[in-house]
Formats: C-alpha cells, sequence, structure tokens
C-alpha cells in the first residue's frame, strides 16, 4: 500500500466562498500513479470545509445565498462577545455544523470515481482569507 500526503494552499476573497478545486486535487491526484484506493481532502480549519456538489454558477450562488440565511451573520452569538482571533465569526462555526471537514473519494483503473456531475469544492465561510490550508492523502496501490 503505497500513501501520499500533500497540502494545498489557498487564498480566499469573500466572507463565504465556494471555490471549485477538482482541477487541482486531480492535478495532485495524477502525480500519485495509484491506479486503485482512495484520495482524502481535508481542511485544517474550523470555519471552512470540503464539500462534493455540482459545479454549476447559479447553483453556487443560490448556495452561498442559503448559508447566509441559514444563520445570518449579524445575529447576537455569545463567541462574538470574545472572539479568540478578533473575528466575529460565530454563524462562520455555526454553519460549519452542518458541513464536512473533509471528502473521500474512490479510485479505481487510476481514475478518480466522481459521478458525473460531481465537483470537489473548498468552502470558504470565514474570509476573506490570505491563506487557507487544505491537506490531500492519497492511499492505494500502484
Amino acid at each position: 500500500m503505497f500513501f501520499h500526503h500533500q497540502s494545498l494552499f489557498l487564498q480566499t476573497s469573500s466572507r463565504i466562498e465556494i471555490i471549485d478545486i477538482t482541477d487541482q486535487i486531480k492535478r495532485l491526484f495524477s502525480e500519485s500513479r495509484i491506479q486503485t484506493g482512495h484520495l482524502t481532502v481535508c481542511s485544517t480549519h474550523t470555519t471552512a470545509f470540503v464539500a462534493l456538489n455540482e459545479r454549476e454558477p447559479m447553483l453556487q450562488e443560490d448556495m452561498v445565498e442559503f448559508l447566509t440565511q441559514l444563520v445570518p451573520c449579524n445575529a447576537e452569538y455569545r463567541h462574538n462577545h470574545n472572539p479568540v482571533d478578533g473575528r466575529f465569526n460565530a454563524h462562520s462555526h455555526l454553519i460549519g455544523l452542518f458541513m464536512n471537514s473533509s471528502e473521500t473519494v474512490l479510485v479505481a483503473n487510476g481514475e478518480l470515481l466522481l459521478g458525473g456531475w460531481q465537483s470537489i469544492f473548498f468552502i470558504e465561510l470565514d474570509g476573506p482569507r490570505k491563506q487557507r490550508m487544505l491537506r490531500v492523502q492519497l492511499a492505494g496501490e500502484h
């Protein structure tokens, strides 16, 4: 069994932002030469997440609007009375309760087994940020 670890760094520009990272992940995957196994993408943050969903610009706008309406940023949250890093981001942590910090994609015959409409997204909930990090782990056989 072969294991490969790599980090992927991103910069975000909006408070809530959905970034398609599928091509970047596919490039990392192609370098591994794994034929059978799995790939896991994991966010190292408590206010940024990973998701599989459809890439369609209007749907992505709907997603941002849905998240904004689900947990409004200007509500009264106790966490915002004494923010650890000076950011009033309780809403970001609360939205995160409904999200995954990681996603796993199966690998067979040297291909990522994504569904026909699936893309891999990084979801920023507390931006903009100069640097966000994802960890990518590939496990399998050549």
